[in-house]
């Protein structure tokens, strides 16, 4: 009797905890769609006003234009070695920060947040001050340097890879901190150095980590604006970069043609993160299976 009355209790229970679930995936749906319809309308509204405001001749002269593809052009190399850098340098950056304890460490990793959460335009200027006003004695770096560096295609790529390397290093930390250093120490153990070990164990396994933070770094550097305006300025057809683009055919009044250059920026950006997805699927699937 008393076993029957046990194993009852059993059942009410699991079914207490295998109840309904639509509420719990109500909630979720419904806070996650929030925002994704926001963004979905954001993007319907500029294709909506692009389709009903611009037709086919301003179109193809837009995209004629020899300052619009020099524009592009410029985002494209820009963009590119933005993002090299900062996986080059956030690759050894997360890994320290991910397996090592040292004095400081705290410190550090506040620092290299820093670009995340200062305003854009206080980076620029940051950078401005840098190349041109320190030291307070003596040359400038920028004279130092024996090159015009402000205001040309190196400070685009500077300010670009300034804030894009601190989001590609915050990645590369979380990567790091998912893999278990197990296969490394066995590495070590069986006579590799090192710097071997990391190179031959640690790095193929990071992989889609590197491959995600090189994509965030490279999308992020083709959305930075306020710190290319200030330390590169937006010169057409120097230093003008897709945002600039935006912000030029803005101050001017031509609504339309910023709305299509947004669009353009969009488009680059879904053809990469969904190739790079693509890609890194590919890649991943031939990694295991070797």
């Amino acid at each position: 009797m008393g076993r029957a009355s046990s194993d009852s209790g059993e059942v009410k229970s699991g079914s207490l905890r295998s109840g309904p679930d639509f509420p719990f995936y109500a909630v979720l749906f419904g806070i996650s769609g929030m925002y994704l319809l926001l963004i979905i309308g954001m993007l319907s509204a500029d294709l909506w006003y692009a389709i009903t405001t611009v037709d086919g001749a301003r179109l193809q002269s837009l995209l004629m234009d020899k300052n619009i593809l020099s524009s592009i052009k410029l985002t494209l190399f820009t963009c590119t070695v933005s993002a090299l850098l900062s996986v080059l340098v956030a690759i050894p950056a997360g890994y320290l920060l991910s397996r090592y304890q040292f004095r400081g460490k705290t410190l550090l990793d506040a620092v290299l947040d820093i670009p995340i959460v200062l305003p854009p335009l206080v980076v620029g200027l940051s950078l401005l001050i840098l190349f041109n006003k320190m030291p307070p004695w003596g040359k400038s770096f920028e004279e130092l340097l024996g090159h015009n560096f402000t205001y040309n295609v190196p400070a685009v790529i500077l300010a670009q890879f300034t804030v894009a390397c601190a989001f590609a290093v915050r990645t590369m930390r979380n990567t790091f901190d998912q893999i278990s250093p197990r296969a490394e120490q066995v590495a070590l153990t069986l006579g590799c150095n090192r710097g071997r070990a990391f190179y031959s164990v640690v790095v193929p396994e990071a992989w889609r980590g590197i491959s995600t933070a090189g994509t965030l770094a490279w999308t992020r550097a083709m959305g930075e604006f306020g710190p290319i305006l200030v330390f590169a300025g937006a010169i057409r057809g120097k230093t003008e970069v897709l945002p600039s683009t935006v912000f030029l055919e803005i101050s001017i009044g031509n609504l339309e043609g910023a709305v299509l250059i947004s669009l353009l920026m969009v488009t680059i950006a879904v053809i990469v993160l969904v190739g790079v997805r693509i890609w890194d699927k590919g890649t991943g699937e031939q990694f295991y299976h070797d």
